[in-house]
């Protein structure tokens, strides 16, 4: 299925990271007498007739402020409806270009790291694409211990110092002070390498563990009626368009959509393959990770099918500590 194009009103929000270690994010000021009047925004505009995705980004960001684009990939795509329009926001992750940004318009610009966005106001669009920006392209879900703790956090060691950012923790079997022994541990180790830990739990076990970022399974994800107070990260596990609808309706930050493609782990489920993948996250307002049977040669089709990247266990952790 072809995504659908943006309409007249639609801008082209485009998300920028350069290739330096301060991974900063361009945004810019709009007008005063703006539709959006004095909050920050991704640059970016509306599509021409005739025009592609690609086409739009390179002539929109050179007139706004004067960069030439030599490399970019999807990053998400997010529908929003204001009370007198509604958007289809084609976003953008522009890996390099050529020239110097600067406000060709007037308009003031800043380069943010992605943790400071939230400190400023932007449009109800864009909040989506804060998350998005603060994504990685990779989500790691640990997998079951079958040795022994030690076994297992050097494997996650070994994930953190490859540079992976995001990890759920999704273990059963393990006694309460057990499992509240590995959460700590892990904790201090995804803590001391700058990664973020989402635990697998229920509501009431996470708070008791003092944890800031919980990953829903779906029918945990049906249990809820609302966001968690004191949540850093809210994440769910969906398998359908209702999941997905859920998972926005309490807040959720972002969802791992499966099975895509057969798994070792489920083999009784029918994979939904990347053209359903693609039509489920086509009208999905949050960031989505395809997870089923993913390894990192999966993330370019991941991206054209409009996800935030990939999700998964063996592929994505290393065979040595499974």
């Amino acid at each position: 299925l072809r995504k659908p194009k943006p309409n007249p009103l639609s801008p082209l929000q485009v998300v920028r990271k350069p290739l330096t270690t301060t991974g900063e994010v361009l945004i810019t000021q709009c007008a005063a007498m703006a539709h959006r009047g004095g909050l920050w925004e991704f640059p970016g505009g509306k599509c021409e007739a005739g025009e592609s995705d690609a086409d739009t980004l390179c002539r929109e960001l050179q007139e706004e402020v004067g960069i030439v684009v030599t490399r970019q990939r999807p990053l998400f795509q997010i529908q929003h409806h204001y009370p007198d329009r509604q958007l289809v926001l084609q976003v953008q992750q522009v890996l390099a270009w050529e020239g110097e940004a600067v406000g060709c318009e007037g308009q003031p610009l800043r380069w943010v790291q992605p943790q400071a966005l939230p400190d400023y106001p932007i449009p109800e669009a864009n909040r989506a694409i804060v998350r998005a920006v603060q994504l990685p392209d990779t989500y790691i879900i640990a997998p079951p211990i079958c040795r022994d703790h030690s076994h297992w956090l050097a494997g996650l060691r070994h994930v953190l110092l490859c540079g992976n950012r995001f990890i759920q923790l999704r273990v059963s079997g393990l006694s309460q002070p057990d499992y509240a022994r590995l959460v700590r541990a892990a904790t201090d180790l995804c803590q001391a390498l700058g990664a973020v830990l989402m635990l697998n739990t229920d509501i009431s076990s996470a708070q008791q563990l003092g944890a800031q970022c919980l990953h829903l399974n779906s029918q945990r994800l049906w249990d809820c009626r609302e966001r968690p107070a004191g949540l850093r990260w809210l994440a769910a596990s969906c398998h359908s368009p209702a999941d997905i609808q859920q998972a926005q309706a309490i807040g959720a930050d972002f969802v791992v959509l499966s099975p895509v493609s057969s798994t070792l782990s489920h083999p009784q489920a029918d994979p939904l393959g990347w053209q359903t993948f693609a039509a489920w996250v086509a009208v999905a307002q949050i960031p989505v990770y395809a997870l089923g049977g993913m390894t990192g040669s999966d993330l370019p089709q991941a991206w054209q099918s409009g996800a935030q990247g990939i999700a998964g266990i063996r592929g994505l952790w290393p065979e040595d500590f499974l």
